[in-house]
Parts: structure tokens; sequence; C-alpha cells
């Protein structure tokens, strides 16, 4: 890593969302750990995209966060280097009647949106704390402010997301610390596929603005909330939705 550049860890950077975070970040000077679970030809095609474009560093990080035994010895791992930012950005949808879920995939959403997440900062904090500087960003949803029927554990875990972002940024502001919490509506990325265009076709026509939200708006968002520009900005749930549900 370079010493005079942030590093930034980008977790579900394989996704859309997660690849358009790096690469802004790569281009506002970071360098990564991108974590990828399953998409491995994604996140390597990401790192060679990155340091073929910037000049920075770019590490691979595999892990399956529903897979907590797995996950924690290389949550250890991070206690060793000086994380700056994180990004905490992953996981994956969960669609269906709430009394239909199974304990399995309401625990499989706990440990990939909450349980991992927090144990991934409280392992970087200290460092963070010690040079009184550091920046968390948590990619939550809509859903976590409004709620949403047939995704009732989702809109869960991500309403727990936004309370872990308050109340951790009372905790930890005085070190020199922001946690934010970046809320996307409805964005053009795979989480839609399960979607019939005739669908799409209407959640578009409900949406204000007319039209899904971009990855690179997201990224945008969060770009500037790591950055030294929004050093007053901390505790807050922003909802990135084309008017939508606000």
């Amino acid at each position: 890593m370079h010493k005079d550049r942030p590093l930034a860890l980008v977790t579900g950077a394989s996704g859309e969302i997660g690849r358009a975070i790096s690469l802004k970040l790569a281009a506002s000077g970071h360098d990564l750990i991108i974590h990828y679970c399953q998409n491995k030809v994604g996140a390597e095609e990401l790192k060679m995209l990155i340091e073929s474009m910037f000049d920075c560093k770019c590490t691979l990080l595999q892990a399956d966060f529903s897979d907590y035994e797995h996950t924690q010895k290389k949550i250890d791992a991070l206690k060793n280097l000086v994380i700056d930012v994180i990004i905490h950005n992953s996981g994956q949808p969960s669609f269906g009647l709430f009394q239909e879920e199974t304990e399995e995939e309401m625990r499989r959403q706990m440990a990939i949106s909450l349980t991992v997440p927090s144990l991934i900062t409280k392992a970087c904090l200290p460092k963070m704390i010690a040079q009184k500087k550091g920046k968390i960003v948590v990619i939550t949803s809509i859903w976590g402010l409004s709620g949403s029927a047939c995704e009732v554990t989702y809109s869960m875990v991500k309403g727990g997301q936004n309370a872990f972002v308050k109340a951790l940024a009372k905790e930890v502001a005085l070190s020199g610390i922001n946690v934010n919490a970046v809320a996307p509506g409805a964005i053009h990325t795979r989480m839609l596929s399960d979607y019939s265009e005739e669908e799409i076709d209407a959640l578009r026509e409900d949406i204000p603005a007319g039209r899904l939200g971009k990855p690179e708006e997201v990224a945008e968002l969060v770009t500037f909330l790591v950055s030294e520009k929004a050093a007053y900005i901390n505790g807050q749930i922003i909802s990135v939705n084309g008017a939508w549900y606000c």
C-alpha cells in the first residue's frame, strides 16, 4: 500500500454499486481492499481495471459473510492494517411472505448485514480512534427507512444498520470518526433481475423522477461522505431515491 494514500475497505465490491464505489474511491486517491463472496471473476476484473487506470494498490478479500467461522479469521487479519475508510456494501435481497421465511434465511440475512459488518467495524476502530480519523459508510436501503411488504427480514436488517450508524456516530464523533449511511431507492442493478419488464415499467412510473437510479449516483455520494468536505456530516441516513418514498 502507498503510505501517503488512505486505505479503503469496500465489501460487496463485485456488485454494481460496490464496483462503482471502488472505482470512485480509487479515482479520489485511495488504495483499496475489495471484498467479494462468490464472484471471483468480477472481483479480479475490477482489480485489474483499477490498477490499470489509477496509481493505487488493490487487494482482493474473499469471504462468505453468512459463514461466521470462515469469516472470523479474515476479520482478525484486518486488525493488523490501518484502514482509513470502511464501506459496508454487502447484502442480498430476500423476497417472500414473512411467515414463510426460514430461520436459516433470517440468520443469514442478519449475519451478512448486521453481525459481520459490526465485527469488521469493531476490528478496525481501535486504529481509527488512535489516529483520530476515519470514515465509515453503510449502504443500507430505502426499505430500512420505510419498510417493504414481502421483504420484511431485509427491511429489518437494513433498519438495524441505520440504527447502528446513528448510535456509533454518537460514540466515535469525538475521536474524529464519521459514520453515515446511504439508503438507495430503486437502482439499476442485478437486485432487480427478478422483476419482469412490466414490473420495472410500473416501478419507473411510481418514482417521481421517472427513472431508476444509477450505481454511479450512489458512488458519488459515498465519495463525498468520505471526503474532508463532509467532516461535519455524521450519523446521517441519506437516501438516493429520485423522490420515491421520501
